[in-house]
């Protein structure tokens, strides 16, 4: 798909690829993205690669058509699009054009990285780590490979993969700004679907006798879902408002008392708990995935064990300063610390492939960068 996203798709992978790209130029490396044509990134210092080849996908829509083409996925065309990008890709970076390369998506990439072992290689896992995963991954492994995990718990189940770093999602602390002048509701705000608990959300909502606002996308696949659990409960109490596009959600934190995250999976990260935090919003999760680091127990809202513990946690939801939130986040998952922890991950895997006359160059190189983003700073 065009790159920014269409509108009506949520795709946070390409939000993060956007704000990678602009903070890494912001410190003066140049930065090409690859996609297709319709593309449109006015940053100094961030090229768009489109190879002139059509996008596949313009709209949710179209999306959904494309995940019910039996034909075209049986044939692996989308694949085939994404291999046209990445043999160009290794191609300029043999010649010296880039010196490295960075997917968000690992199988993509993974035939040419073991093709070509002298460019190095870095992949964000954004999804679980599920079996089938580590599997091609020991298939086409090789030294100049190395995995960005999103959260340390991402890692569980397979702690043995060549990982740079662990660099944690940020968001846009100016996007999502604070208020302190919450009302009496509770907030969900996600994909609706089974793992994102959807559905025990409005049980604590009705046990806690709370008002509860749902927010997210009925995806491909989740309108039976949506039909069985979530459509039969909405009433006064529990209001369904649909999607809604990233600017519209700041109001919506803002005003909450708490935003609910009862997750059925083991989630590697969470933007929409950062969000909320970001806004002054306390979250109350389940202790699965990257919860239990993200969340500060107590400080910033609450980590349970079950949803009898989540409808007591609404109940001391008053506990909780709302500026500690907010200052949490900010310090921890700004994009700023997020550019930081790709800047640190991208020299290192650089510096294991490099000769020593090279690392000496890269490390003065970047410590001149840091030296000038200081100078800037407090000019």
């Amino acid at each position: 798909m065009p790159v920014p996203r269409p509108s009506d798709i949520i795709y946070a992978p390409i939000d993060l690829e956007i704000e990678i790209a602009k903070g890494l130029a912001e410190r003066g490396h140049n930065v090409t993205i690859y996609a297709p044509l319709g593309s449109e990134i006015n940053i100094p210092n961030v090229t768009v690669e489109t190879l002139n080849l059509r996008p596949l996908v313009e709209s949710q829509d179209e999306f959904n058509d494309l995940l019910d083409n039996t034909e075209f996925l049986s044939h692996d065309v989308h694949g085939l699009w994404d291999r046209k990008f990445v043999n160009d890709m290794y191609a300029r970076a043999e010649k010296g054009e880039f010196d490295i390369l960075h997917f968000h998506h690992p199988e993509a990439a993974l035939s040419g990285a073991v093709q070509h072992k002298s460019i190095p290689t870095v992949y964000t896992l954004h999804d679980p780590i599920y079996d089938w995963y580590k599997e091609v991954f020991e298939l086409f492994a090789s030294p100049n490979q190395q995995f960005i995990s999103i959260s340390n718990n991402q890692r569980r189940d397979a702690p043995d993969l060549p990982y740079a770093a662990t660099v944690y999602n940020g968001t846009d602390v100016k996007l999502f700004n604070y208020s302190d002048e919450a009302e009496d509701f509770l907030l969900f705000a996600g994909r609706i679907a089974p793992e994102k608990g959807v559905k025990e959300a409005i049980q604590v909502a009705k046990k806690a006798k709370k008002r509860l606002l749902i927010i997210g996308p009925v995806n491909h696949g989740s309108q039976g879902y949506f039909d069985q659990y979530i459509k039969p409960e909405l009433d006064d109490q529990i209001l369904y408002l649909g999607r809604m596009d990233q600017n519209q959600l700041p109001k919506y934190y803002q005003k909450a008392i708490a935003v609910l995250t009862p997750i059925q999976w083991e989630e590697p990260f969470g933007l929409t708990t950062i969000e909320a935090m970001a806004c002054g919003a306390p979250v109350i999760s389940l202790r699965r995935g990257a919860a239990p680091e993200i969340i500060k127990h107590g400080k910033t809202g609450y980590i349970v064990d079950s949803l009898a513990e989540m409808v007591e946690c609404v109940g001391r939801i008053s506990e909780i300063n709302r500026h500690d939130c907010r200052d949490h986040v900010r310090k921890n998952f700004s994009l700023e610390r997020m550019i930081d922890g790709y800047e640190a991950a991208y020299m290192n895997v650089l510096n294991l492939q490099a000769s020593p006359r090279i690392k000496t160059e890269r490390y003065l190189k970047m410590t001149l960068d840091r030296a000038r983003k200081a100078l800037r700073k407090r000019i």
